[in-house]
């Protein structure tokens, strides 16, 4: 089944670059264009299938070769080439099923990234500070821009929510395993007896959206102007620059107030409104997918946590993959590559049983 995918492919390059050489092509522009990125993407795919057929003979002519060898030393030497040649067969095959994989048009987006306090009251919205910073370090390690886009900070350096952007090629990619119920176990700095407490916090990831996906009317959306509020001093304007917009067909509602400009504020704002409102349509269509599917095969809920942080014990788990790591302080300084690179695995895994 794969090989099949695979020739379709590398029939479909050869016939794009033949046509590249037409002059009726090259006087073209848009559709010479569109061939090039379309050579580009297939490209490696047909390369790595060229290595695949090439080992393919090699593996071949020296299985005919060791059948008709009588010398011993010989022999051995072929046996070894042949056991290399097959693994190295094995796993192009596995490298082109991987390549086959349908690709998350996503992946590529910017992303929203919405950090919200659960459980646990002051000890909640301390966790959200301290799973910014880990998001903020991860960014900054695959190098991509973060822009705060609205902050709702507490007295004690918390937030009951904050929300941001990741900007950069493969942001979304990165980031969308992370949504989901964050749960911490640790003794909070307000507590004076030293018991551990468990706090959550809610982490949602959303892939931007560019206008042409998500068009919001000015007749759909109410803008409301105030004033900034925050927790004293320095957090709280002077001026009328905060902005709340709600959007009348859904009732949702977002407010922008952690830029002195109004117009900033209100630019940000309809960033936020333009992913959720993006997200609330593929949820819509998922929800649709997975109730034929309930009708099919019944229900299989499991729980929203996907991860915890247990500082008594050094140990983050993603309760998702059943992976534990004893090393909770370089995580929590955005050395998240190992648990996102393990996520990344098991959805391909997954996908892999689909391409046969």
């Amino acid at each position: 089944m794969w090989r099949e995918k695979v020739k379709a492919i590398v029939e479909q390059y050869r016939e794009l670059t033949e046509k590249m050489a037409h002059p009726e092509v090259v006087q073209d522009l848009a559709r010479y264009r569109s061939y090039a990125q379309t050579i580009a993407e297939i490209e490696p795919i047909v390369e790595k299938y060229e290595e695949y057929e090439r080992v393919e003979r090699e593996l071949e002519e020296d299985r005919l070769l060791l059948r008709s060898e009588h010398d011993p030393e010989l022999r051995e030497l072929l046996e070894e080439e042949i056991a290399r040649l097959k693994e190295r067969h094995e796993q192009l095959e596995e490298e082109l099923k991987v390549m086959l994989l349908p690709r998350d048009p996503r992946d590529d987006k910017d992303t929203l990234v919405e950090i919200r306090a659960g459980a646990g009251g002051e000890e909640a919205a301390l966790f959200v500070a301290d799973l910014f910073r880990m998001y903020t370090r991860f960014a900054e390690r695959h190098g991509f821009r973060v822009e705060v886009m609205d902050a709702s900070p507490t007295e004690l350096g918390g937030f009951k929510e904050i929300i941001f952007a990741v900007e950069g090629k493969g942001a979304y990619s990165k980031f969308k395993f992370e949504s989901g119920v964050h749960r911490v176990q640790r003794v909070p700095i307000t507590e004076a007896s030293g018991r551990i407490h468990t706090s959550t916090a809610t982490v949602a990831v959303l892939p931007e959206a560019d206008e042409v996906e998500v068009v919001i009317r000015p007749e759909d959306i109410r803008v409301e102007i105030f004033r900034a509020s925050g927790p004293g001093g320095q957090h709280v304007n002077t001026t009328d620059s905060a902005v709340r917009i709600t959007h009348l067909p859904t009732g949702i509602v977002v407010t922008c107030q952690d830029e002195r400009s109004q117009h900033k504020n209100k630019a940000k704002a309809l960033r936020i409104l333009r992913a959720r409102l993006l997200d609330l349509e593929r949820k819509a269509q998922k929800e649709a997918i997975d109730r034929e599917r309930r009708a099919q095969i019944g229900t299989g809920e499991r729980s929203e946590r996907i991860r915890t942080y247990n500082f008594p014990q050094n140990r983050v788990t993603d309760h998702r993959i059943n992976l534990t790591l004893y090393r909770l302080e370089s995580i929590l300084d955005g050395d998240l590559d190992e648990i996102v690179e393990a996520l990344a695995a098991e959805e391909r895994a997954r996908l892999l049983e689909k391409v046969g």
